[in-house]
């Protein structure tokens, strides 16, 4: 993500000749903090931390095959946590933090927003999504994050708004409050990026910036409720509710009720265009995933600032029917005066401001065009219940100039394919971690977790 921090440079600090500091907390082999070094200018120095000794000193060693000085890239022994704690204090603040553990972050949140820099960059990777996604575990995301998942299409996107309440309610501990730069889903994991200021004031709207949810168990309708709003000046109250009935409106099923999480902008879009200028600078040489950073951040571009998305087959799912394609569902959304867009998180999304009685009826209006068998349907059914009821509009269906988004038309690399078969995180090291390559074959030349960056 060196590309990322090249363009925060330009917003903490315009001026060339600013130097920062950046804590890499939980570094292993320390290639990372390698990849910084030679990569972005104006840094003053790079701490390395790990907790094991052996991880430290191949730290050493992969800042010594780079040639980099070792006050530069400085390979530190100790527990993050710890780490972060005794950074606390002004003079010794961190410009930039990146937390990257294997699993949660949780535990290392606390320390982090104390420890950055005022207005400093907070870079934050878990890659826990069996808790965040609420496959299986609620009590263990709630344990983790103070949050409860709720199964849905757009698990994924709420993995992120739950990690930005989970730093939005530590930062506010200390009168500080969190702005997302770029929050992404990627592969196996998420990756936000959130600078911390301090802001009493603002850190009181953090309640209008969360949200409970409500996702029908049928139909998987889902409705936010922020906790509170502002009346008057500077006047906060808490929110009447709740917005659903016992029962779904479409379906006649019952909620499940997940939350809180962040509703408020996942991505400052000015930053994201400052590096989507950056990626276009450059190419395959300088970035081997050039193609993939240039659709992703041309997908985040375009996003609607609206928490959350449906996903275009799940829904024909739940009705049974034919799906219309992605442009033409689009243009229906659209010439009824709403916005649509893609979400980064997920192909064949839909992100728009149009409510569930919109979406439904534009579908009860494709299906008068692609009728279903009612006898496959059961009685009692979301679909049969759903499509019970008459549209209240006709849907056009005309297709709209604006419905094909300009990343697809330029056929850029949107969403990315799994390299290899079982692609995900490896198992989590136990035990000691032994450099075993170098004791057991003291003639190589260099063991394979020793690397050069070019």
């Amino acid at each position: 993500m060196a590309h990322l921090l090249y363009s925060y440079r330009h917003i903490r600090q315009p001026s060339k000749t600013y130097t920062f500091t950046i804590l890499e907390a939980l570094a292993a082999s320390g290639l990372r903090s390698i990849r910084y070094a030679k990569e972005i200018p104006n840094i003053k120095y790079i701490i390395a931390n790990d907790l094991d000794l052996d991880a430290v000193d191949l730290i050493n060693k992969n800042v010594e095959y780079n040639e980099l000085s070792k006050d530069f890239v400085r390979a530190n022994q100790g527990d993050a946590c710890s780490v972060l704690y005794q950074h606390r204090s002004f003079p010794d603040r961190f410009d930039v933090i990146d937390l990257d553990p294997y699993g949660t972050a949780a535990p290392f949140i606390d320390g982090a927003v104390q420890a950055v820099e005022e207005g400093g960059l907070l870079c934050v990777t878990c890659t826990d999504l069996a808790n965040l996604t609420g496959s299986n575990y609620p009590e263990k995301c709630y344990a983790n994050y103070g949050s409860i998942p709720v199964k849905g299409e757009f698990c994924h996107e709420m993995a992120l708004r739950i990690l930005l309440h989970t730093l939005s309610t530590s930062a506010a501990k200390y009168r500080r409050r969190i702005i997302p730069l770029l929050c992404c889903s990627i592969d196996f994991y998420i990756r936000i990026f959130v600078r911390v200021v301090t802001s009493p004031v603002e850190v009181k709207n953090n309640p209008c910036k969360t949200s409970m949810l409500y996702v029908c168990t049928g139909c998987h309708s889902y409705y936010t409720q922020p906790l509170a709003k502002v009346t008057g000046k500077n006047t906060y109250v808490p929110m009447v509710g709740p917005i659903v009935n016992n029962s779904c409106e479409h379906c006649e099923n019952k909620f499940h009720v997940g939350g809180p999480i962040w509703t408020h902008s996942i991505h400052d879009k000015q930053f994201v265009l400052r590096m989507l200028e950056h990626v276009k600078e450059s190419n395959n040489e300088t970035y081997q995933t050039h193609s993939r950073m240039l659709g992703m951040l041309s997908v985040i571009m375009e996003e609607l600032d609206i928490p959350l998305f449906h996903n275009l087959s799940a829904l024909a799912g739940t009705l049974h029917c034919t799906s219309p394609s992605l442009k033409t569902f689009c243009s229906a959304i659209l010439n009824k005066g709403y916005k649509v867009s893609a979400s980064h998180a997920m192909a064949g999304s839909v992100k728009t401001d149009a409510p569930m009685s919109v979406i439904w009826d534009i579908f009860r209006s494709w299906i008068q065009l692609h009728p279903v068998t009612m006898k496959n349907i059961k009685e009692n059914s979301p679909a049969r219940k759903i499509l019970a009821i008459e549209p209240s509009f006709v849907a056009d269906f005309t297709i709209h100039p604006n419905a094909e988004p300009a990343s697809r038309k330029v056929k850029l690399v949107r969403y990315q394919q799994n390299p290899e078969k079982y692609w995900g995180p490896k198992a989590r090291a136990t035990g000691k971690r032994k450099i075993n390559e170098i004791e057991k074959d003291e003639g190589a030349e260099q063991s394979p977790s020793v690397k050069k960056i070019s």
